[in-house]
């Protein structure tokens, strides 16, 4: 894309109701902090003065993910300082998929690019990530050739789970761990993410027909604060790996994989049944005490479950492409952000994304947001 054409953004108020099409500006970056204190002043700085040494008309989000420190202070502080920096505090901790989907829900460049607060991700990689995407590309993603990482037990998983996860979705990457990656803004701005599906973005971009490469990218050490990943995360990324591939083959398409289950079940045991009551009839065998009895019933139960199970995943597709869906976050402030109310359904009846009480937070310079009868409401 020609980056070079487009009309850079100079900050007018007039880009703030445009179109998320008209892309008023070429480049957003969004970082995701999560109690990251330590390394905010130095990621952020590091990456306006990168940003300044482009031609690119650029901003940088950053969503404080609901941390306890003083992530979220900081961050602010950095609007004050930047305009271009732009911030979405969580009223708590969502997890990095949905900080990484309200950064694409708010981006308004014509590219976005995902990159972690700890400094890991090389900001100079940006260039390059570009110009890959010149080529025609909608996705590019980095690959830690050289990965830093201290612990030899976590590079091993990490290779099985990126070959692992290339064989299944289809989409071959070495890296899908990187969260240095670089995406077109028509392609995730609608995505909707939840659990750990922030890794297999590639492979459900991949799914709308977005054209997906892999460049090598500058990996550092971390020198402050500590890693927030865990071999506990393996498990959920397993997980959700099933739903992907699930999401890849089979979600418009519910009926053909619950209702292929239920039928091989209800024949399977429907004919076990048919051959017990022949065998009845012509040979006056007893059915009372047959296990088998026991297990074609069973079989036919299951296949009619499984057949309401397709039904009932047909139903809820169609509601998912004509009704939508609502963003799996809560927001408690914003700056420099027009963000309309984002709130989880469950979040808001669980009372996290709501103030009952009524009690006041402290006003800070940002505009907040309060979940009250669907309404927002400015502070300060």
């Amino acid at each position: 894309m020609d980056f070079s054409a487009r009309h850079a953004w100079d900050g007018s108020p007039e880009y703030d109701s445009a179109p998320l099409a008209l892309h008023p500006i070429d480049l957003s970056v969004v970082v995701p902090l999560y109690r990251e204190e330590e390394n905010v002043d130095f990621a952020v700085s590091e990456l306006l003065q990168v940003l300044d040494s482009m031609p690119q008309s650029a901003e940088v989000i950053l969503v404080d993910d609901g941390s306890p420190d003083a992530t979220g202070a900081m961050a602010l502080a950095w609007h004050e300082r930047d305009p271009r920096v732009r911030v979405i505090q969580f009223r708590r901790n969502f997890g990095q998929t949905a900080a990484i989907s309200a950064g694409f829900r708010h981006a308004r460049g014509e590219v976005v690019v995902l990159m972690d607060g700890d400094q890991q991700n090389d900001p100079h990689d940006l260039p390059k990530l570009l110009a890959k995407m010149d080529e025609g590309y909608d996705v590019v993603s980095g690959w830690r050739k050289d990965r830093k990482d201290k612990l030899l037990l976590r590079k091993i998983p990490s290779r099985m789970a990126n070959r692992l996860i290339s064989r299944i979705t289809g989409t071959e990457l070495h890296d899908y761990g990187c969260t240095l990656k670089a995406y077109h803004t028509d392609v995730v701005q609608h995505l909707h993410l939840y659990g750990e599906l922030h890794r297999f973005i590639p492979a459900l971009a991949g799914l709308a027909g977005a054209r997906v490469a892999e460049i090598p990218v500058n990996h550092r050490p971390r020198t402050r604060g500590s890693s927030k990943y865990g071999i506990s995360r393996t498990v959920r990324v397993l997980l959700d790996l099933l739903t992907v591939k699930f999401l890849l083959k089979y979600l418009a398409r519910p009926m053909q994989f619950f209702g292929l289950l239920g039928l091989m079940s209800f024949v399977l045991g429907f004919c076990s049944l048919a051959g017990l009551l022949i065998e009845k009839a012509v040979a006056g065998v007893g059915l009372a005490e047959r296990p088998l009895l026991i297990l074609s019933v069973l079989l036919v139960i299951l296949g009619v479950q499984f057949l309401s199970m397709g039904l009932l995943g047909e139903l809820l597709t169609r509601i998912y492409h004509e009704v939508g869906q609502r963003p799996p976050y809560v927001i408690r402030r914003t700056a420099g952000i027009d963000a309309d109310l984002d709130m989880d359904p469950v979040a808001a009846l669980s009372g996290a994304g709501a103030n009952p009480a009524g009690i006041e937070d402290e006003e800070l310079p940002a505009r907040e947001l309060r979940g009250r009868g669907g309404r927002l409401r400015p502070v300060g």
